[in-house]
């Protein structure tokens, strides 16, 4: 039967090529990442970073104006609803004026006992279809990339397979519901480290920047998108623990229309020319993802949308790589020249696999204190205080549960002079705070304690009321050791204990002293709210 749907979608994709442009329409997308299921479940890693790809890629390909577009990350059910009420009544101003209507919603995340799992609340598959069913929109699509969302292919009233011949003159008239799921009812949908997302959304994608466009006109259909997903999926899933995955699709179209999703550019992005060596060509960004593959067949002209970016290019052979580096410029068309590849032992592979997670970042602010632990020093040179500023974290950029923080502080307190000599002279102490931290973290539940080195850059002032002396600063770099503790108290929402101690030399001028200059140490204690973007 798997098979007898396959070909049913390969052939439907050679059909495609007689298939007439439809009448241009208003285009609405709703897309959705959640790497969160619930207690039961565990956290998925590429989900959110899948959504933004794909609302980036409607964006850019798809005809989805960025006000026409939805990005929900994280998000739980009711927000879900919510936005597509929002954009329900965004359509209906649409087709009052007389406009066609699409909305394409895609989701990415987990689904289990019937029902998509946002965080912690659940929206059923039922309840999901019926609001799709009813949308007022000409054409509604929705693509699942979840655990067993092939069950939504089973609801009464859709066919499975798309083995049906395409009217070439009733694109334009085409009306009603189409369902493309990662996986069938009982499979597991997979990810892959090597391409940092789910297999069914890296090749919809890439089958969307082109590697789809089987008839060559510049354009991919739902159906070409569709059918390329499904053979690379398979294929990439088939000698997997899990087993291979088997995308599915179903229909409910009067007319039997099909749709153009992406358009490419000619203006933009990258071609392979005619001349260029057959194979699999593989497009790997900088943190050594790959973000589109391309198949080059002999005498054939090849596109694909990259973003504009820098890109290194892979293709393999029997013994050894052609790789090298190609740049894609904005609003131009590049043409990647194979002089410009070099061969390579397989040691040499630019694709270097993802983090266990995606990265992301994490902001908020922070209260602490601030002290020297010399006495002396503590008391009439650099004083103890309290001190506010704010943070910025990017999780998992170098490698799985790495953390690259970013900091800023701010204290101070007004204060008299003690020295032995002088005394009695008010100022205002103040200090100032700027640091790095490179840090590592171990995941328990939702705590995680973490440890890892920093750099400051401390100025520390008085300025002296009356101008009775002369404002006096000192400032210097200061490397030091930061431990804690992160506690998840909400979905996006964490707390944070942390110490740090640090090193510094100062010059203190003491007659006599063998060596003037003195090794101090400070240690600093702070709470921090973060919310993660």
């Amino acid at each position: 039967m798997r098979t007898r749907r396959h070909l049913g979608a390969l052939a439907l994709a050679l059909l495609l090529a007689t298939t007439v442009q439809a009448e241009p329409m208003r285009r609405f997308a709703l897309v959705i990442g959640n790497d969160e299921g619930g207690s039961d479940t565990r956290p998925l890693s590429y989900a959110r970073e899948d959504a933004r790809k794909m609302h980036g890629l409607l964006s850019r390909l798809g005809g989805v104006s960025l006000g026409d577009a939805r990005l929900l990350l994280n998000e739980e059910a009711q927000d879900v609803l919510t936005t597509l009420s929002n954009l329900e009544a965004s359509i209906k101003a649409a087709q009052a004026r007389g406009e066609r209507t699409a909305l394409l919603v895609y989701y990415s995340g987990h689904a289990k006992d019937g029902a998509l799992r946002l965080g912690v609340t659940r929206l059923p598959f039922d309840t999901f279809k019926r609001r799709l069913a009813d949308a007022p929109a000409d054409i509604r699509i929705a693509i699942l990339d979840s655990c067993r969302s092939g069950a939504l292919t089973r609801t009464k009233g859709a066919r499975r397979a798309p083995a049906f011949e395409i009217d070439s003159g009733a694109t334009r008239d085409a009306r009603g519901l189409v369902i493309l799921t990662s996986s069938s009812a009982d499979e597991d949908s997979q990810e892959s480290d090597a391409i940092g997302g789910s297999y069914f959304s890296h090749h919809l994608s890439s089958g969307l920047l082109g590697d789809a466009d089987c008839s060559g006109d510049g354009q991919v259909t739902l159906f070409e998108a569709y059918s390329h997903a499904y053979a690379r999926t398979v294929a990439d899933t088939a000698a997997s623990s899990a087993g291979p995955q088997h995308p599915t699709f179903s229909y409910d179209l009067a007319g039997n229309g099909d749709l153009v999703i992406t358009s490419l550019r000619a203006s933009e992005g990258l071609v392979v020319p005619r001349t260029a060596p057959v194979g699999a060509y593989y497009f790997v960004n900088p943190g050594g993802l790959v973000v589109a593959e391309l198949e080059k067949a002999p005498d054939t002209e090849r596109r694909v949308a990259l973003a504009p970016g820098t890109y290194r290019v892979k293709r393999r052979m029997e013994d050894r790589l052609r790789i090298g580096e190609v740049e894609v410029r904005r609003g131009q068309e590049t043409v990647l020249e194979e002089s410009r590849l070099r061969d390579a032992p397989f040691s040499d592979d630019p694709v270097k696999g993802a983090r266990g997670r995606g990265s992301f970042w994490t902001a908020g602010l922070t209260g602490g204190y601030h002290s020297f632990f010399n006495r002396s020093i503590r008391e009439t040179l650099f004083l103890s205080v309290p001190m506010l500023g704010a943070e910025a974290n990017l999780h998992n950029y170098f490698r799985e549960d790495w953390v690259w923080s970013f900091d800023v502080a701010l204290g101070g307190r007004a204060a008299m002079l003690n020295l032995e000599s002088l005394t009695g002279a008010s100022y205002r102490y103040s200090a100032l705070h700027l640091g790095t931290s490179l840090t590592t973290e171990w995941h328990v539940g939702d705590l995680a304690p973490f440890a890892g080195a920093r750099l400051t850059y401390l100025y520390m002032g008085r300025k002296f009321d009356g101008a009775v002396f002369p404002d006096q600063f000192y400032s210097t770099f200061s490397p030091g050791l930061v431990a804690g503790l992160r506690y998840r108290l909400l979905r996006s929402l964490h707390l944070t204990g942390r110490g740090r101690i640090h090193y510094l030399t100062y010059n203190v001028h003491e007659q006599g002293a063998a060596n003037p200059n003195s090794s101090l140490g400070f240690w600093e204690l702070a709470a921090l709210v973060t919310y993660e973007l």
